[in-house]
């Protein structure tokens, strides 16, 4: 956690003089009436909100500290709804959806919502995030909590948020996700570098996902490169997997300088000399950073290749080496077609540079089917026959029931746009499902059957 610059300290004061010279504040205190704080509400919140926004963009690493702040009671509570429901999905969770390590942050703004004088308020808009917040929570830090809680009928009101339901797994799952896609466009994580290797090996999971989750919504990530420099630079982490990864991250997704790059040539090779199977953990952790991240492609690939020495002998020369290729001459190019064969013929299907490779013309794939509009029907059934080309060249089962998911998403999608079963389209998609799909082992003749099988209407009782 970093300390506020002086420009948002500046503002942040700004806004609290406002808020208490303001009339409707005046008025709220004098007569008690909802209406008034309301009308406060719609005049500052507006203003906190660009402010953590900018914070959020510019530096993410004072998100916290600005956070910290508005917990003053000059600041009347105000924002404090929104800001609880970032410190509830900011905490890292596990396989179980459940918090990684007690959410202090979300703690501290509850329990400030819940001392404030304007907690009838307050608590209308908070309800939602104290739920998913204590479902992720452990029983011991919920009943710890609730200690600490003096008022019986706002300890009431927090009991009632905890929901047993949500001890099931899936349950829990369903309401972290409902939640989570109500800030799927925001920005709203932090988090901290670590200093020694101990902080490293116990917080470096929560700093992969702040990372992941800036460079996936995109945006300026200058003021993040001293403290990534630093880490790297940190020879206390050197040789460990944590290591690698920041190298992978920053390789990627960050553009540097030419002294930057100088540097980061020098740290990549001495750990790629030194760490044991460092070829196969780099692609490894790179194969998952395409599976998450669909956007990653010639952009990321190309900036690595000119990072890395490819005159070394091992899997990440030759996965770049071939990654080239397909980015300049593109997938569907002759060229590019039998030096992907080559390749394959001289590597093992299942080795990771094999399975990165299949992940990157997969990417090709589902990047330009989810651009294609319904008229657009005969672009994909051209498409396919490149399909049909890698899916033999890879023979991998997994490679095929991607192609298949997305070409049956595309189909569906036809299907809903031509509901006309005797038009032109709606026949162009049946005869090419039934030849095609069939071809390439995405349906069965039966099932094709089924799909393009007209409903009889029930009958409506007393006709006939």
């Amino acid at each position: 956690m970093q300390p506020l610059d002086e420009k948002y300290y500046d503002r942040l004061n700004e806004i609290a003089n406002a808020i208490q010279d303001a009339p409707s504040l005046a008025q709220y205190l004098e007569e008690e009436e909802d209406e008034f704080y309301n009308e406060l509400r719609q005049q500052i919140e507006p203003l906190l909100s660009t402010m953590h926004h900018e914070v959020a963009a510019e530096s993410p690493l004072q998100l916290v500290t600005f956070e910290k702040y508005l917990l003053e009671p000059v600041f009347e509570g105000l924002y404090l709804p929104r800001v609880l429901g970032y410190a509830v999905l900011r905490g890292e969770i596990n396989d179980q959806y459940r918090y990684v390590r007690p959410n202090d942050h979300f703690k501290d703004i509850l329990l400030a919502i819940c001392q404030s004088p304007h907690f009838e308020q307050l608590k209308k808009r908070i309800g939602q995030s104290i739920q998913v917040g204590f479902a992720l929570s452990s029983d011991i830090w919920i009943t710890n909590l609730m200690s600490q809680i003096e008022n019986k009928r706002i300890r009431y009101f927090l009991q009632q948020q905890k929901n047993d339901r949500f001890r099931d797994l899936k349950d829990r799952m369903e309401l972290y996700n409902r939640y989570l896609n109500q800030f799927r466009n925001e920005l709203y994580f932090s988090a901290d570098f670590p200093k020694n290797l101990g902080e490293m090996k116990a917080n470096f999971s929560a700093l992969r996902q702040f990372l992941l989750k800036r460079f996936e919504v995109g945006g300026d990530n200058t003021s993040l490169k001293e403290q990534i420099k630093d880490f790297l630079n940190n020879k206390e982490f050197h040789n460990t997997e944590e290591y690698l990864e920041m190298l992978t991250l920053y390789g990627n997704f960050i553009i540097m300088d030419a002294e930057e790059q100088k540097i980061f040539k020098a740290h990549f090779e001495r750990e790629r000399k030194g760490f044991t199977e460092f070829d196969e953990k780099y692609l490894t952790f790179l194969a998952s950073l395409i599976k998450s991240n669909p956007s990653m492609g010639a952009e990321n690939d190309g900036r690595m290749s000119a990072l890395i020495d490819k005159a070394v002998l091992d899997k990440i020369s030759d996965y770049y080496r071939i990654a080239d290729k397909v980015h300049s001459l593109g997938y569907v190019h002759p060229d590019t077609i039998e030096a992907v064969q080559d390749f394959y013929n001289s590597h093992e299907g299942l080795s990771i540079e094999s399975t990165c490779l299949r992940l990157l013309i997969f990417n090709y794939f589902a990047h330009l089917i989810k651009g294609l509009t319904e008229r657009e029907y005969a672009d994909y059934f051209e498409l396919t026959k490149i399909f049909g080309i890698y899916m033999k060249i890879f023979s991998n089962q997994q490679f095929n029931q991607l192609v298949e998911k997305i070409s049956m998403r595309y189909v569906d999608k036809l299907l809903h746009a031509f509901t006309d079963k005797r038009a032109k389209d709606y026949q162009d998609v049946k005869k090419f499902v039934s030849t095609q799909f069939v071809d390439l082992g995405f349906m069965k003749d039966k099932e094709v059957v089924e799909m393009f099988k007209t409903r009889r209407k029930k009958r409506k009782s007393g006709e006939g």
